[in-house]
């Protein structure tokens, strides 16, 4: 059985299995998150949602919080100026392997459902 679900803006064909980078999701290495936008089941018989499937989820489990490769913007201004600049940019990502596609039943589950909001550090709130 495969899903097609949605996060972060994206959409990825998932199996039980599977290890995805993800954008950067509030869960700490080791926790269960659930993936409620499921927008296609398959296997036997296909499934596809308007936009979603109803009571349909992809459980993962969180193996770290990592950084995506640098990615490097130069730019060069026009002519008799010398004005250049170069900046750098490493996206944070989440790293999470699917465990189960649930078809139905979701709501019962009691697993968090994933968010990309980050939870604010405890040295920034003093």
């Amino acid at each position: 059985m495969f899903a097609v679900m949605k996060t972060g803006g994206k959409q990825y064909k998932v199996q039980a299995g599977d290890v995805l980078r993800v954008e950067k999701l509030a869960a700490d290495a080791g926790e269960t998150v659930q993936f409620n936008d499921v927008l296609m089941l398959g296997g036997d018989t296909v499934t596809v949602g308007a936009p979603r499937i109803a009571g349909a989820a992809v459980q993962a489990t969180v193996i770290d919080q990592i950084k995506g490769e640098k990615v490097i913007s130069f730019v060069k201004r026009r002519r008799k100026h010398s004005s250049q600049r170069t900046r750098g940019h490493r996206q944070k990502l989440t790293l999470v392997r699917v465990t189960e596609i649930l078809a139905s039943g979701a709501d019962e589950t009691g697993v968090k459902a994933a968010t990309g909001k980050a939870v604010a550090p405890a040295a920034a709130a003093e």
